[in-house]
Formats: structure tokens, C-alpha cells, sequence
């Protein structure tokens, strides 16, 4: 990681926190999702915190570049647009959004060349009205009323998670892996199917009456349709397919020493 203080993303401040190990928890819930701007407020067990650093979980990079500031205008000294996050309604009108609309607003900010701020306050007691006050807007979060308290590292985590996908076409586009399911087969296959299991219907005299055949035909396929078959589920269902015909197999060699084509043997 390089030693520049990031300009792209918005600074996370920290006022007075009195846990190094929320603070570390923060870093963590920051570098998950790509952060790395901390400011800490005269945090209570002094800087740097080695509770903090092991709380991290290996986010060394943000623990690294985090800043004590001595009072909250200077922390947010620079920044053109400051959120201030509480779970309450204040004396001050300002405007309120929530973590979705916060994070867009930043990206497009942060995109424009201005540097945004989000504000988290103490562990029990939150912001001061005169911090709020210094903000620009409050961002709350959804959460229930009756229990809207928040972690700190939480509430950095819901804001994180916003901003990287914001910078992003979508939650999918994020995800470090995909779900390992493969697209659905062609039709062309699946119709060679279909004729195929109809036809090894037909020699075994499932069709009866015969004169039903067209509807149960259609009935097969549609339940077949709606199983989304890959590729490989559609050449295993045509390998069983064969199987119950007794079709022969690829040539293969038995113990003896014997080639057969025949199923069933060996």
C-alpha cells in the first residue's frame, strides 16, 4: 500500500472514541470495502493503540494512515461537504438522508474533485449538537426504532458498504466470486433431448393411449423447461437416457482383458 492520504474517498471521523478496539473494528469494516481515510478526535485511550491494531484483523494499511486531530474542526479542515451521522431527530433543520443517498452524493463529489467527511460520534452518547452543527447534512440509518442504537464499526460498515457500491453497475458486480451456476442450455440441445427421452418413451410403451401422446409430449417438455437444464445436466440426463435403452458405451477394456460395448458388464 502506498503512504499517500487518500483524496478519492470520503474521510471517516471517528469523534472521541473510547475503545481502541472500535476504533480497530472501524479500520476493519473500512478496508473491507475500500476506505482508508480515518481521523480520530482525541480518542480516549490516546494513539497509537495496539488493542486497536489487533482489532483490525490485518487492516494494518488503514491503522497505518489514521490521523489524531486535537478538536473536530480541525479533522474536518479541507473537507468541502461533512455528513453527520445520528440515530435522532436534532434541534438543527438540516437536511437527512440515509446511507444509499449519502453514498451517491459522496461519489459524485469525490468524482467532481471535493473531498466529503462522514462524522461517527462516541460510543454512548453519539455527536454534540455543536458537532452536528459543523456538518452539512445528517445521514441516519434505517434502522428500528426501538433499538436503534449502533455499534460504531457497524454503523461505519452500512456506510462503507454504500459507497462501494455506488462506484459500482451493481451488488453482483462486487462479489469476489459467482455462484457457480452455469447458463442454461441451448434450445437446439434441448430439443435433441426432448426427442430423445420421447423416443426411448415410445420403445418402452409409456404413451398409452396413443391417441394422449401429443399432450403428454407437451406436458414432458414443459417440465423439462421449467428445470432450467445446463449443458452438462442435459449430456448426463441423455448419458441416463441411453442407459436405460441399453445403448452401447464406448469401447472399454474388462479386468480379463476383454473389449466391450455392452452396458451392465465389468
Amino acid at each position: 500500500m502506498a503512504d499517500r492520504i487518500p483524496t478519492s474517498e470520503p474521510a471517516i471521523i471517528l469523534v472521541e472514541p473510547q475503545l481502541g478496539e472500535n476504533i480497530g473494528t472501524a479500520a476493519r469494516a473500512m478496508a473491507n470495502f475500500g476506505l482508508a481515510d480515518l481521523r480520530l478526535v482525541n480518542p480516549r485511550e490516546g494513539w497509537p493503540n495496539d488493542k486497536a491494531r489487533a482489532a483490525a484483523s490485518r487492516a494494518d494499511h488503514v491503522i497505518d494512515r489514521a490521523r489524531v486531530f486535537a478538536s473536530l474542526e480541525e479533522a474536518i479542515s479541507g473537507l468541502g461537504l461533512v455528513f453527520a451521522t445520528t440515530a435522532r431527530a436534532r434541534e438543527v433543520a438540516k437536511v437527512v438522508v440515509g446511507p444509499h443517498a449519502a453514498a451517491a452524493r459522496c461519489r459524485g463529489l469525490v468524482a467532481a474533485g471535493t473531498q466529503v467527511g462522514i462524522l461517527f460520534g462516541r460510543e454512548r452518547s453519539g455527536l454534540t449538537n455543536e458537532e452536528v452543527a459543523l456538518a452539512d447534512e445528517i445521514l441516519t440509518m434505517p434502522v428500528e426504532p426501538d433499538f436503534s442504537s449502533l455499534n460504531v464499526a457497524q454503523a461505519v460498515l452500512i456506510f462503507a458498504y454504500e459507497w462501494r457500491l455506488s462506484g459500482l453497475a451493481g451488488e453482483a458486480a462486487a462479489l469476489p466470486f459467482g455462484d457457480g451456476i452455469e447458463p442454461p442450455a441451448d434450445k437446439t440441445v434441448l430439443i435433441h433431448m426432448f426427442e430423445h427421452f420421447e423416443a426411448a418413451l415410445d420403445a418402452a410403451g409409456f404413451f398409452r393411449p396413443p391417441e394422449k401422446r401429443p399432450h403428454m409430449v407437451l406436458a414432458l417438455r414443459a417440465m423439462l423447461q421449467r428445470a432450467g437444464l445446463t449443458d452438462q445436466e442435459v449430456r448426463t440426463l441423455r448419458g441416463a437416457i441411453a442407459a436405460l435403452e441399453r445403448r452401447p458405451t464406448r469401447p472399454r477394456t474388462l479386468p480379463d482383458g476383454a473389449v466391450t460395448t455392452e452396458r451392465g458388464r465389468g
